[in-house]
Parts: C-alpha cells; structure tokens; sequence
C-alpha cells in the first residue's frame, strides 16, 4: 500500500476537527500483536487501540464473521428482532451474572444508560434519588453524564455546569465513601480497576465498604468495566475478583474487537422498573456489532485468550517488577493479568516517543504513568520482546536527567 504520509496529515489539519493529539506516526496495516507504519516499519503494540483490539490486529477469523454479515444483513434498527442480540445478551449474562443487557455503541454510551436507570429505578419507587457517588481520579467519558462523574477537572471546566448531584471520594478511603453516601445517593460507580487514573485497583477494604455502603443506604452500585472486563486482567469482570455484586455494569472497548459496540449489563432488580421508551439507541445492537462481538468473546473465553492472560500476566508481573528495581526514574508498578500502569517520578510522556523509537506502543495517563493493555492474545516470546522495547525507552529517558 503506497499512503503519501504528508498529504494524510495536512488533509487532516484542515478538516479534521483538531481534537487529538497525534503521534507522528501513520498506521497502515496490523497483523497479531504488530503494527505497521507508512514507512513499512514495525512496532509491537502493548496498548492495543487503548483496550481494543483485545484479539489482536486483523485476527482472520473476525474479519471472515464481518464480511460474512456484512454480505447478509447489517442493519435493522431496533423495531423489529434479529437473532443476534439476545444470544449477545444470553453470553455476557453468563459471564456477568446480570441477566440483562441493553446494547449501544461506546463505553461512555453504556454509562449514559447505567446513570439513567439508576435514576428511573428510583423513581420507579416513588422516592426520586438523583445524587451520584464517584472517586477522584476516575474516567468514564465525555458525554455529559459520564462527565459529570469523570473527576478531572481538565475535561470537566471546559462545559460545566454538569450534573449537579455528583459527590467524589477519595479512591480506596473506605471512611470517605461512608461518610458521602446517604439515602439520597441514587448510585455509586466506580471503575474497578481505574485506568485513565493510573491502573488502580480497587482494594479488597474499599469493596467492602461499596458493598457496606450500598446495603445500608439501598444505593445501586456501577461498576465501570470498560478497561478492565472481558478477560483484561484474568477475570470475565474485575468485580468479580473483588467480591461484588453491581446492579448496573458498563461494558465497552474490547467487546467488539474493533466494531463500536457497548453495553449496559442490568440486573433484574433494576430491569424490572424499566419501560418502553426509557431509553434507546439507533445503531446499538445491529447485527454487525453484535456478530463481531460474539465472534470476540468465543476467542476469549471458548478459544483460549482468558487463560492465556494468566500465562502471559505473570510474564509481565516478573518482567515489569525487574524494570521497576533497574530503573530509578519507576517509581511503582500496578496492575495484574494484562493491564499494568508504570508510575514514574516524574511525566511520564517522553516514554512514549521513545518507545515508539524502539518499536513498541505504550500511551501515558495520569501524567506519570505509562500504560499498558497488550492484546490478551500476545505470546510469552512476543511479551518478552516488547517488554525488551519498553526497556529500552526506559533506559533513554532515564539518562536524560
């Protein structure tokens, strides 16, 4: 493929609304757990689309399921049924626990939908509640809803007045969130992993104190798993490995490979106060979507990704925790199965052209920390290889001070 780079990128500069910082790089092609340039030049990718490509890149057996829809049916907006959805719903039923699903397009979109039924459940009982509980340091999108529970200020300043009932807590400070939540606090949500925060887990005390919290006031609790489910650190949901039970989870990223599609898992409880036209989407759930994400999960969780993110997980621990003794400028390294936060002491955004020097893909969040979310397919050799690239940029942006 012959891609003229320059006019790519002045193309852009003159119709592309200039919301993204671009790396100087232009991808043309995927194969595995690689990238390739313009150039012809190959990276390793560790972030995989910020969670995405959960498969990898250009995974054979996605790309036959999408053109074979593609080439049946794709769309037939939500009046009528198709056979796709409700075996999509069936599956992450099973996976989750919650026997519901309502399907849209994005994680931020799923969100959206959680923060509504949080609130009709409420109503629904006669006693409206419209308040929110969220931590500092969180993400969960850009919408208004889900901004008005992202704690940043930086993304938040821009368009308030958001939501006026939100309250943020501490992350992990179990007496913080004890002392917010009362009998007018709709719901809590929380991510249970944090990623845009800096990959940080929730602990098993502050589980605890959700689910204390929510027994003794009746809030609904939100899990946000939309970096850390679907097999990204050896569990189907992160709160799972933490003990709780959500009435609402946000599903996204991964779940269709590629194909935007998100969704909002409900529990049956919170279903039940549900009606006709509370909510509703054009594309969400259309065949396609729902075709690419079955496809996904079957990788995942029938095929052999979920087991290989304990064997390679542990690749990654081992490798990492060596990185963090060799290089002073890490200051800590957080995380488990495949999605891991490097803390540095100091920003951590010279890692990322180094890396991309280096030929591996990583991105920086919380301003000092580097990010990585490998696709769960990646080999022990190919994490070994990337993790060797990572070094590398570690070792040229350390001798810089």
């Amino acid at each position: 493929m012959t891609v003229a780079v320059d006019d790519i990128v002045a193309r852009e500069a003159r119709h592309v609304l200039q919301t993204y910082k671009r790396n100087p790089v232009t991808l043309v092609r995927g194969q595995g757990v690689r990238l390739f340039d313009a150039d012809g030049r190959e990276y390793i990718d560790l972030l995989s689309g910020i969670g995405v490509a959960a498969i990898g890149h250009a995974h054979p057996g996605l790309a036959r399921a999408i053109a074979d829809q593609a080439q049946t049916l794709i769309h037939t907006s939500n009046l009528f049924y198709h056979p796709l959805q409700g075996e999509l719903a069936e599956r992450l039923a099973t996976l989750s626990g919650l026997p519901r699903a309502f399907f849209c397009n994005s994680g931020t979109e799923a969100v959206e939908a959680c923060l509504k039924f949080a609130r009709r459940f409420w109503f629904t009982q006669g006693a409206p509640r419209s308040e929110f509980i969220a931590l500092d340091e969180s993400f969960h999108g850009r919408t208004f809803g889900s901004l008005s529970v992202t704690s940043d200020p930086h993304y938040r300043e821009p368009f308030e007045p958001l939501l006026p009932t939100v309250k943020f807590v501490k992350t992990n400070d179990p007496a913080a969130l004890a002392a917010a939540v009362s009998s007018s606090t709709a719901a809590i949500i929380a991510e249970s992993v944090l990623g845009e925060g800096g990959i940080k887990p929730l602990t098993p005390v502050f589980a605890a104190a959700i689910k204390d919290a929510c027994a003794k006031t009746g809030a609904l609790f939100i899990a946000d798993e939309i970096q850390s489910g679907l097999g990204r650190t050896g569990w189907p949901f992160h709160f799972q490995a933490l003990g709780l039970k959500p009435h609402l989870v946000s599903v996204g990223k991964a779940l269709g490979g590629g194909v935007p599609i998100g969704a909002a898992l409900i529990s049956q409880e919170v279903a039940d106060t549900i009606k006709y036209g509370d909510h509703g989407t054009t594309y969400g759930g259309n065949l396609l979507a729902c075709r690419a994400a079955l496809f996904v999960l079957g990788e995942i969780f029938d095929r052999g990704a979920a087991e290989n993110v304990k064997k390679v997980g542990a690749v990654f621990k081992a490798r990492l925790g060596a990185m963090a003794v060799k290089h002073k400028i890490v200051k800590e390294v957080r995380g488990s199965g495949l999605m891991w936060g490097v803390e540095l002491n100091r920003d951590a955004a010279a890692v990322v052209p180094a890396g991309l020097a280096e030929g591996v893909i990583v991105n920086r969040t919380a301003e000092t920390v580097v990010r990585l979310l490998p696709p769960l397919v990646i080999t022990d050799a190919e994490a070994d290889e990337g993790l060797s690239r990572l070094d590398a940029a570690l070792d040229v942006v350390g001798a810089r001070t």
